[in-house]
């Protein structure tokens, strides 16, 4: 084959925040925007890359992998070097690239540009899109955002945008390396989830979002643990510093909404789900310290105007928020939202569709 596309989404997280590189729980969905990528084969080992949202980009296959590329094509060109390290013969490629999903607004714009160009270059390669062969994807796109690009991610965005199931979560447990399918019928029970860009752009290779895993790393070794995981509450008073029984509070805690949100999305309790929202943010805020103003000012709208929760979703510093809402109220809810920024001075918010989507695909 010498053309493919492949198409990824975006996902939000409904709740398990911090928690995969911690050996923990995460309950993602796919959204509806998404990332597609054009990969034409060449004749040489050239590799160009355009997109919409990006300058052009001109290399050579001869010159990938880590420390040889810089910028948004690095996450491309990362995913080309791993697929190589795993024994594909990879062609020099022209790689198109159009998408949806805002970046730095933590809706997982890098995973889905990292799966969309797996996908479509597995394509080219002939190889059958099947469970086996997105498991695959999803930890090559892992390690070419975390060993190229820089940023300690810790495998949920990319298992999202290509296991999720379509109009489901997926439950993940990156202790025991199991998924789980969990139904997520919103238009049944006649609700919505809101999204909301707050417009404050975030990276993972920044510091914080590393700090944050640093501050994980030194609790595990303070506590003589194999992962956060297998901490409890009372792992606490063995702790000296204030912060790190805040962060390893976040991340016991977070572990159990999990599990209970799990829980209340198979008994139909939404009004639980949404006060699970609502208990993640403020752990999330308080405990982990990853919120910011824009983000509480989302948060704290949504339900004074009626959300049943709200909470941040992603990595924080940053990116958006989300609200369990609704249909009805759903209007209402982002102009409260837009009302607020206003008022506070701040940037104009963005509105996306939170509604369960399909993983990754080809055209």
């Amino acid at each position: 084959m010498t053309r493919a596309v492949g198409q990824a989404p975006g996902r939000v997280n409904l709740i398990g925040e911090h928690t995969d590189y911690n050996a923990g729980l995460c309950l993602p969905v796919a959204i509806p925007d998404s990332t597609t990528v054009t990969a034409v084969a060449r004749e040489d080992r050239s590799v160009r890359l355009t997109s919409d949202q990006a300058p052009d980009w001109t290399g050579s296959l001869d010159a990938l992998g880590p420390g040889e590329v810089e910028g948004w094509a690095a996450y491309v060109t990362g995913v080309l070097w791993v697929l190589a390290e795993t024994g594909r013969v990879v062609p020099g490629l022209d790689l198109a690239v159009t998408s949806t999903v805002p970046v730095g607004s933590g809706l997982s714009s890098s995973a889905a540009l990292e799966a969309a160009v797996a996908v479509a270059v597995t394509g080219l390669l002939d190889e059958p899109l099947d469970d086996d062969l997105r498991a695959e994807l999803a930890e090559a796109c892992r390690r070419a955002e975390t060993e190229v690009v820089g940023a300690p991610t810790g495998g949920l965005d990319q298992a999202a945008v290509l296991q999720c199931p379509d109009g489901g979560a997926l439950l993940l447990d990156f202790d025991s390396g199991t998924q789980q399918p969990v139904p997520v019928p919103l238009a049944a029970a006649g609700l919505t989830l809101l999204v909301v860009d707050t417009r404050v752009a975030h990276e993972h290779a920044d510091g914080g979002y590393g700090d944050r895993r640093a501050e994980c790393e030194a609790a595990v070794a303070a506590l003589g643990l194999p992962s956060l995981r297998a901490a409890t509450l009372d792992s606490l008073e063995k702790l000296d510093d204030d912060v790190l029984r805040r962060r390893v509070r976040h991340q016991v805690t977070e572990n159990e909404r999990v599990g209970a949100c799990v829980a209340a999305l198979e008994a139909g309790d939404w009004q639980e789900v949404g006060r699970l929202f609502d208990a993640s943010h403020d752990s999330l805020r308080d405990d982990y310290e990853v919120s910011c103003a824009e983000l509480d000012l989302v948060v704290e709208t949504a339900r004074q105007a009626g959300a049943l929760g709200a909470r941040m979703t992603g990595g924080g510093f940053g990116g958006s928020a989300i609200a369990l809402v609704a249909v009805e109220r759903a209007d209402a809810v982002r102009r409260a939202v837009d009302a607020a920024f206003a008022a506070a001075g701040f940037t104009g918010p963005g509105h996306l569709d939170g509604t369960p989507s399909a993983p990754a695909s080809r055209a």
